[in-house]
């Protein structure tokens, strides 16, 4: 890789390429100052109380002088019009200019006791600002050497007061003292700025560095101020809380309300600083956070920090754990209860085959036989849960898969019965990450049981599989939709509890080993609650590229 190597100005600059920034800079306010004073030299000529009572040794080598420097400054002024970027060499062949024609004009005026003798002093302070080095005292040097000569020519040769010469020496005096000290403060100043640029830099770094960071923390990150007002939110708070990912100003973010239980357990906790709320659903489709507050300004108390986890890995390592559980407990389960139900079913099958069964004993054997299937249905429900293997995700294109489980579904039905399948899919749906085997068992789950409700209240089995977008267009979703009565509005948060069930034949396990599959794969299961007839359930996929 070649890199392009550093100016020679900039090379030459005491300190780095910022101080050449900031030397042209300054040379571009001196040289307006030039161009204001020889403006005023070449106007001073045509006042004539001025060219009449001052004496003048050669007033025409003094009119050239002066237009001549409104020329040069004036060209000058217009090169860097045009975007000239002086370089050290012109800065300092300007003060070199300035030095010589001011001593030139003293000269062709009334010699050093002339007001122009001042200008000098600005001139070489002018070089020692732009140039704190040692070039700066050659300029005092040269200054001071001109003015002597001037003063010295002038008593040798047209017999002028040797006060001239005293005088002389007094401005070389003030030339090597404003250069000394304006070197000193420049270079300090130089010095200060560039640690102030550096740190502002780093500051500027570092500030965009935790920027970057807090915007991809998985953790949701709020501000808000004493009433509930959202100042500013991260991507991740943002995607929890609303359901987007939005580039809003910090201005846009005061329209947006908090959700109602976070609001709820902000107010609780303004009382009781002290309380922890508990865990919410920010909207039924979303998963269940923890919300913790804080302070802050400890000093002004206005603004509250709010951290915002998603409890998704709280409850996978918990899954974890009671799966291990359960794994030793299954194990005594078979052994201890299937066994002996086994021998009861097997019996109840002998009693089936005697003829000397009336009707109530045929009743007693039918109740027995039925119950002895529901308690071997809990017990694999139970089994495969606690031998479940861990998911082995794949990029997914849902509406491919979607599409691909529709058609084997129907052709797999235990009761061989046609089932009326609605396959509704948006135009843009984003992959998603998941283990293919035990989302579709998750289907196969939710689909029998739609059907199922559909047939009890329409006599149809009828079932719609929508698949689309979330709002903030980057996970997808799969809703499960039947016609059948619904769900009870006080049932709704008991659905996925285990062993919760309105069916007499149902063991309450389907739709909480439904959602445990779901957890495993990051995605969520919910029930959706809307106007429309039946149940929706509802299976978010996690982003394809956020899985932990």
């Amino acid at each position: 890789m070649v890199t392009e190597a550093p100016s020679a100005t900039a090379a030459r600059s005491p300190f780095g390429p910022r101080a050449h920034h900031q030397q042209v800079r300054l040379f571009r306010i001196y040289n307006h100052y030039r161009l204001v004073i020889s403006l005023m030299l070449v106007g001073l000529l045509f006042v004539d109380p001025f060219t009449t009572d001052s004496k003048f040794r050669w007033l025409d080598y003094y009119q050239a002088g002066a237009v001549s420097y409104l020329a040069i400054n004036a060209f000058v002024g217009l090169m860097l019009l045009a975007g000239l970027q002086p370089r050290q060499r012109h800065i300092t062949l300007s003060i070199l200019i300035d030095i010589l024609i001011m001593h030139g004009l003293l000269l062709a005026s009334t010699g050093i006791t002339n007001g122009l003798a001042n200008l000098v002093i600005v001139s070489v302070a002018a070089g020692n600002i732009l140039n704190p080095s040692r070039m700066g005292t050659f300029y005092a040097a040269l200054a001071a050497i001109c003015s002597l000569g001037i003063s010295g020519w002038a008593v040798l040769v047209i017999n002028e007061s040797a006060d001239d010469i005293v005088r002389a020496g007094s401005l070389g005096i003030l030339y090597f003292a404003a250069a000394f000290v304006l070197q000193g403060i420049s270079k300090r100043m130089m010095r200060s700025e560039a640690l102030a640029t550096s740190r502002a830099r780093s500051i500027a770094e570092l500030e965009q560095i935790n920027q970057q960071i807090i915007q991809r923390m998985r953790t949701g990150i709020l501000v808000l101020d004493r009433f509930g007002q959202v100042r500013l939110a991260n991507a991740a708070a943002e995607e929890l809380l609303f359901g987007s990912v939005t580039s809003q100003s910090s201005a846009e973010h005061h329209n947006r309300l908090l959700p109602k239980p976070l609001r709820k357990g902000l107010e609780a906790w303004l009382k009781n600083p002290n309380m922890r709320i508990e865990p919410f659903q920010a909207s039924p489709t979303s998963p269940l956070l923890q919300a913790n507050f804080t302070q802050l300004d400890q000093e002004r108390g206005d603004q509250i920090l709010v951290f915002i986890e998603d409890m998704s890995k709280v409850t996978q390592q918990a899954q974890q754990m009671k799966l291990a559980s359960l794994g030793r407990l299954t194990a005594g389960i078979a052994h201890e209860i299937r066994n002996p139900l086994g021998a009861i079913s097997h019996a109840a099958q002998l009693m089936e085959e005697s003829p000397n069964l009336d009707k109530g004993d045929k009743q007693m054997l039918d109740i027995i036989r039925r119950h002895s299937k529901r308690v071997n249905g809990i017990i694999e429900n139970v089994l495969d849960l606690s031998r479940r293997r861990a998911a082995n995700s794949e990029q997914v294109d849902v509406r491919d898969w979607l599409t691909e489980f529709t058609r084997d579904f129907q052709q797999t039905r235990d009761d061989g019965s046609k089932a009326i399948i609605e396959l509704l899919a948006d135009d843009a749906v984003p992959p998603a990450r998941f283990d293919k085997s035990q989302i579709e068992q998750v289907m196969v789950n939710l689909c029998d049981n739609g059907l199922r409700y559909s047939k009890q209240q329409t006599g149809q089995n009828r079932i719609q599989l929508v698949v689309g977008a979330t709002a903030d267009g980057e996970r997808a979703y799969v809703d499960v939709r039947d016609f059948g009565p619904g769900i009870a509005r006080e049932h709704r948060h008991s659905v996925f509890e285990p062993f919760f069930t309105t069916d007499k034949s149902g063991t309450g396990l389907g739709l909480y080993l439904a959602r445990e599959l779901c957890e495993a794969n990051q995605a969520h299961l919910s029930l959706v609650e809307n106007e429309q007839p039946g149940c929706r359930f509802r299976i978010t996929f996690a982003h394809p590229g956020r899985m932990i």
